[in-house]
């Protein structure tokens, strides 16, 4: 089988451990695509989640992991650094697991020269840094959203209606208190990129898939695998490529940094969402 060679691939907040994680369809993901670097961006395991409902943790999901390590052994540089939901993990930063090695954060060179800041972002969030027993609260509500959707996902599979679709996505998209909270959070990162002099960075966290610029800068959020089933890839020209995973290559849609515009801080038209997809190719 063919894959399609990168240089990067970036992914985050995909849960293992949860009924939630999209696990079957990040395999398919991972099938089509070989890469240099394998960057995993926090929230990879939801420790939270099973500390509070029990674990679950699917054959596809033990297939995900062994295929990190395996990618790590043949040669990828596979980086994972920890978030909110497996800060358990941060304990070991500076040590690795067999060849994948733990962050707290790591600044990236991309192929044209460009510097990245990659966190999870869980640091800019003020609801998890100073209220955390909000944000846990939160996090349970958005489980009752996304356990709905499996059964959701099972009827519309039922009807033959094609294609994912996420409730507690729509929910956080007509909720202008969640829409308010993420563009806070996209500008605040921004801010701590500027003054550390790098050209942008790529981050998760909030599962909200975006790449775009903003002063001048280039903000990437990888989105889950939860939600969105989205990931960002590094083209060997360092281009960055937002890929919103619909099966195949053919049939996912792409949003590049090429065909978006530019955000001013502080202004009232942020976008809305990626308003300019394309397939891949």
């Amino acid at each position: 089988m063919t894959t399609k060679q990168v240089r990067s691939i970036f992914l985050s907040d995909i849960h293992l451990g949860t009924k939630a994680c999209q696990a079957e369809h990040l395999l398919e993901f991972l099938k089509e695509y070989s890469s240099e670097y394998v960057f995993l961006l926090g929230d990879i395991v939801d420790i939270w989640s099973m500390k509070r409902g029990g674990v679950y943790w699917s054959p596809a999901q033990n297939t995900f992991v062994q295929k990190m390590l395996r990618r790590s052994r043949h040669g990828e540089k596979v980086i994972f650094i920890p978030g909110n939901h497996d800060e358990a993990m941060r304990e070991y930063v500076g040590s690795a697991f067999g060849d994948v090695k733990v962050a707290h954060e790591h600044i990236h060179t991309a192929a044209d020269g460009r510097k990245y800041l990659l966190i999870h972002g869980d640091e800019f969030d003020q609801v998890t840094l100073h209220h955390k027993w909000v944000a846990m609260l939160g996090d349970f509500a958005y489980d009752i959203l996304v356990n709905l959707n499996v059964y959701l996902s099972w009827l519309r599979r039922t009807l033959k209606i094609n294609g994912y679709w996420s409730l507690a996505g729509y929910a956080k998209r007509q909720i202008k208190t969640a829409v308010n909270f993420i563009f806070d959070f996209e500008d605040s990162v921004i801010r701590h990129v500027r003054d550390r002099g790098l050209d942008g960075v790529i981050c998760g966290h909030i599962h909200w898939p975006m790449i775009k610029k903003i002063d001048g800068l280039t903000y990437i959020n990888c989105g889950d695998w939860v939600d969105s089933c989205t990931a960002i890839v590094e083209h060997l020209d360092g281009s960055m490529e937002l890929i919103y995973w619909k099966g195949s290559i053919e049939s996912s849609l792409t949003h590049g940094i090429d065909n978006i515009s530019e955000h001013v801080t502080g202004s009232d038209n942020h976008p809305q969402n990626n308003d300019q997809l394309t397939h891949a190719k």
